[in-house]
């Protein structure tokens, strides 16, 4: 039984596939499935029940998880302590960051980062909150920032910051009160994140809220990013709801105003990690970095 068998059975368990195992190892497909079933012959024992498209682990592999998760940690912390001890001067800096990143001034993060750790690599994940709790769970990153609220099962969660979130239209007739759930069912919606619909946490919570005053949520228009909705609220086409950040930022429309939610709605950024993981301190001080510019003074948020 090697660390590198561990390791491959670990991510393989974590992300569901032998593909996804294998693309966060940097290695080819086969050579995990190999590993895997190298440690399956030595314990005597299927690790995997191989049927449909996502592995299931067996009794076997779910009293052999912990163990690997274990033995996995305790000897990335020993590299990264050595690591430690001689400085951050090289290393692989891996984060994952919010898709609206640009708008709480994050795209700076990369620069401001390799200006003062110039040997180190980093690689900046953008990403919908779903998918950055998963790379992180699965230890394809190592930390990220997400919106609340994730699945955080296997997470060690840090809120930085709160930021409102308000409702967006052309037309002034539905600007001028503060916009309630009721009437959101009346409303032209175009809503983003089309791939991740209700799973995402700015969605899901405007979701819970109308299921428990009985209001069915049923958006005219999806699309992919905020700035394609708004350019379709610009045109008149119906109305979205977004984060004070983006609404204060220098290209929001002129013609499209915004308003509160009577009962107030946020976003929560929130620092994810591992539980139980100790971060490299390349990546530590990244996260160091990336917390301190969100909280800065200059962003029209509430840190926390």
């Amino acid at each position: 039984m090697t660390i590198t068998q561990l390791r491959a059975f670990l991510l393989a368990a974590t992300l569901g596939s032998f593909t996804a195992a294998a693309l966060a190892l940097g290695t080819a497909q086969p050579t995990v499935s190999e590993l895997v079933r190298k440690l399956e012959v030595e314990g005597g024992l299927p690790l995997f029940a191989r049927t449909g498209r996502r592995l299931v682990l067996t009794s076997a592999g779910e009293e052999l998880l912990p163990w690997a998760r274990r033995v996995v940690d305790g000897v990335d912390g020993a590299r990264q302590t050595l690591d430690a001890l001689r400085g951050i001067t090289g290393g692989v800096a891996s984060f994952g960051v919010l898709r609206n990143a640009g708008y709480y001034f994050l795209s700076d993060l990369a620069e401001r980062f390799h200006a003062e750790r110039p040997g180190v690599r980093t690689r900046l994940v953008g990403q919908n909150s779903v998918e950055v709790a998963d790379g992180v769970r699965g230890g394809e990153l190592e930390a990220g920032l997400a919106v609340l609220p994730i699945d955080n099962d296997g997470l060690s969660v840090t809120p930085l910051l709160r930021d409102e979130v308000v409702w967006a239209s052309a037309d002034p007739r539905r600007l001028q009160a503060p916009m309630t759930i009721a009437a959101i069912g009346d409303a032209p919606l175009i809503l983003y994140d089309a791939h991740y619909g209700w799973n995402d946490p700015t969605r899901r919570q405007l979701a819970e809220r109308a299921q428990l005053i009985g209001v069915r949520l049923e958006p005219m228009i999806e699309v992919e990013n905020v700035e394609s909705a708004l350019v379709l609220v610009a045109r008149g086409m119906g109305d979205t709801l977004l984060s004070r950040a983006v609404a204060s930022s220098a290209g929001f429309p002129a013609s499209v105003g915004t308003v509160s939610f009577a009962e107030p709605l946020f976003d929560t950024i929130a620092l994810i990690t591992r539980e139980g993981a100790t971060l490299s301190p390349a990546t530590a001080e990244l996260a160091r970095l990336a917390t301190e510019m969100l909280r800065a003074p200059s962003l029209s948020t509430d840190p926390l």
